[in-house]
């Protein structure tokens, strides 16, 4: 599939869970959508977060800080029956987060509303994960947004192993279905073989994905290591920026939104790499996942151009 070239401000979805990171010091409003839509709204798109909250204290605290983030509540669905919950997370001697996610919450419920298919309709972009997938009826759901998506929209899809929150179906089924896929180092090989890519082949897993798939993109992250891109014309490797880690949560959505910005503008492969890792560091040099913009530096990613990390 060819995704179409835009200039002017997209609308850019993150599809997916919506909770509350809970750190032995602190909680956070978290799930890949939420960060990625506001990196995306930095990088002057409109970044728009589909999700489920509990009609609860946790839920209505949510949509405040959305509305904090600038980022629209309109499309946050409410649940009267199942609540928002949390994330338990442990930052480990390294910054890398350790998860342990509540089940049977709001986000494992999401309802295919006309509102919701208005959105999907005007969407040039949209990024889910396998995690918002481990219910039934979201997976249905995310597949039907998938389905009524414009023609050329770009479908991303962020592979998230959590706990056992994933099977090879989901993602056999959000592969096939997706234009990008993006992986970090430990996840490839893993993801590679569930869908059938046999160890010691001569092809490459992130070629073998990429053919197996046809798929436009596969994206490997490597963290302080940065990453590659894998096309049917080439392979760009990033070696990432150094970064004084403060924690890594939300730095892959980081990432992730520069990499979409400049794919939708029709950016180098150099190009989307390159700010990409300079989104993804900026982010794990801060303590959160949405830290308060820097105007310049956010500029300098959004015209790929080099600047030094402060």
């Amino acid at each position: 599939m060819k995704t179409s070239i835009t200039r002017g401000k997209n609308t850019v979805v993150g599809l997916g869970e919506l909770l509350w990171d809970v750190f032995p010091d602190r909680k956070e409003l978290g799930g890949a959508p939420a960060n990625f839509a506001y990196m995306t709204s930095l990088m002057g798109d409109e970044g728009v977060v589909a999700s489920r909250v509990g009609r609860d204290r946790l839920g209505n605290a949510a949509a405040r800080r959305l509305a904090r983030l600038g980022l629209s509540q309109e499309w946050l669905q409410l649940d009267t029956k199942h609540a928002t919950r949390t994330a338990k997370l442990d930052i480990g001697a390294d910054g890398q987060p350790k998860f342990e996610i509540a089940e049977a919450v709001a986000w494992d419920h999401f309802e295919w509303t006309p509102q919701w298919q208005a959105l999907a309709g005007r969407a040039a972009a949209v990024c889910f994960g396998s995690l918002a997938q481990r219910a039934a009826q979201s997976r249905t759901t995310i597949r039907q947004f998938l389905e009524a998506l414009p023609p050329k929209a770009l479908k991303v899809f962020d592979v998230n192993l959590r706990q056992a929150f994933f099977s090879v179906d989901i993602l056999r089924e959000s592969a096939k279905a997706a234009d990008i896929i993006k992986v970090n180092e430990e996840e490839l090989p893993r993801v590679a073989e569930l869908l059938g890519y046999k160890a010691g082949a001569r092809e490459k897993p992130a070629k073998w994905l990429l053919r197996e798939c046809g798929l436009n993109m596969v994206c490997v992250t490597e963290g302080s290591g940065g990453s590659f891109l894998v096309t049917a014309s080439g392979v760009d490797n990033h070696p990432g920026f150094p970064t004084e880690v403060a924690d890594t949560v939300g730095a892959g959505d980081a990432f992730t939104a520069a990499l979409v910005h400049h794919y939708l503008r029709g950016a180098s492969l150099k190009a989307m790499n390159e700010a990409a890792n300079r989104m993804g560091s900026w982010v794990a040099s801060h303590v959160g996942a949405t830290p308060k913009p820097d105007v310049n530096f956010i500029k300098s990613v959004r015209h790929a151009s080099a600047r030094p990390l402060d």
